[in-house]
């Protein structure tokens, strides 16, 4: 998800010193909408490790 969020970031930014501004306002667009749905599956996958581990551990 982030190598894709990555990616359009970089096609944003040649987009945008092209000229190209349609382009490269939907690509950043696309580009942090990946970003966020890759940030919030990380939160929500270490949230699920640290009550996991915590309920293997006994605590």
């Amino acid at each position: 998800m982030l190598k894709w969020a990555l990616i359009f970031a970089i096609v944003a930014i040649v987009a945008g010193a092209l000229g190209f501004g349609g382009i490269a306002g939907a690509a950043a667009g696309v580009a942090k909408l990946l970003f966020g749905i890759a940030v919030i599956g990380f939160l929500i996958f270490l949230a699920l490790g640290v009550f996991a581990g915590k309920k293997i551990m006994g605590r």
